[in-house]
């Protein structure tokens, strides 16, 4: 079972201690995002997970434990976004500079071969455009140049939950010149530092640039890293451009405080300050839902954690 940690939240950035708490109990409790009432246990002990995969902005609260998953026999390893789309768009994500040192500092850590930077979504707006990208692009593959051997990049996607929230920043949809511009720009880039430039269920064709279609969650990439096979069957749970193999993942959706004005996997800012600042660093769930019963489903595991 491969554990993903989370597409829908910041475990690293802001449930650190938490996730550790569940790690040595042995498993946590995830409410189904459909169905709150819906809960299932999910077994995090060694002998039942395959690799942890960590989605983050800030892996700094995070680094403090990593010895500690190594002791207990933990796999793990790291998709890393790194971009700097301004404060208008991302009010409470870390600074560039600082997000760059950590980035190094994990992969002094765990090799270059098991971060992943993202540079996700690029995001078009009146503020953010291709000389923005180029340059920003540019300058964040130069300073990982050495300490990350893949870069995945996507287009933000405009879903109606977050349209309302875009609408008056001026974000939009990239021409085909746009792209014509910076997609090539940004292959030369990541070619001379070294980075390989892959997608991430991406709809528009970038495969004429160069840019393959890719796997966040690749049990190529997981192979490599760790020398062990992994499922391969696409995750029936993500949508259909994504290619990422299955894995269970442990987040919550409306949780992250980030408040990323982009973000698909937070309709409510508010609420999710509001859950992060509640939730208990001991409970067996990432934040505690009113509605959430506890019904129990077993992943190869009895007791309690």
């Amino acid at each position: 079972m491969i554990i993903s940690a989370s597409r829908r939240t910041d475990i690293p950035a802001f449930y650190a201690e938490w996730f550790m708490n569940r790690i040595r109990a042995g498993g946590c409790d995830v409410p189904n995002p459909f169905n709150p009432r819906q809960v299932s246990r999910v077994s995090l002990r060694p002998e039942d997970v395959d690799v942890i995969v960590f989605w983050t902005r800030n892996a700094c609260p995070l680094l403090p434990y990593l010895g500690e998953l190594d002791h207990l026999g933990h796999r793990y390893c790291f998709l890393y976004t790194v971009v700097d789309h301004g404060r208008e768009l991302e009010p409470g994500g870390p600074a560039l500079e600082a997000a760059l040192r950590t980035f190094r500092q994990i992969a002094d850590a765990v090799g270059a071969a098991r971060v992943v930077w993202r540079y996700d979504p690029i995001v078009f707006s009146d503020a953010t455009g291709v000389a923005h990208h180029r340059e920003t692009f540019g300058r964040i593959a130069g300073a990982l140049a050495g300490h990350t051997t893949r870069c995945i990049i996507s287009l933000v996607d405009l879903y109606a939950k977050v349209r309302k929230r875009l609408g008056s920043l001026g974000v939009r949809e990239p021409t085909r010149s746009e792209l014509d511009e910076l997609i090539p720009s940004m292959v030369s880039t990541a070619n001379a530092a070294g980075i390989t430039l892959t997608s991430c269920a991406e709809e528009v064709d970038l495969a004429t640039y160069g840019v393959r279609p890719g796997k966040c969650i690749d049990d190529e990439w997981i192979r490599q890293a760790f020398g062990i096979e992994v499922a391969y069957a696409k995750d029936p749970g993500q949508r259909k451009a994504c290619r990422c193999v299955t894995s269970r993942d442990i987040g919550m959706y409306d949780t992250c405080p980030a408040g990323c004005v982009y973000c698909y996997a937070t309709n409510d800012p508010e609420r999710a300050c509001a859950r992060h600042a509640g939730h208990d660093p001991s409970g067996t769930r990432l934040v505690k839902v009113p509605e959430c019963s506890r019904e129990r489903e077993r992943a190869g595991i009895s007791g309690q954690p």
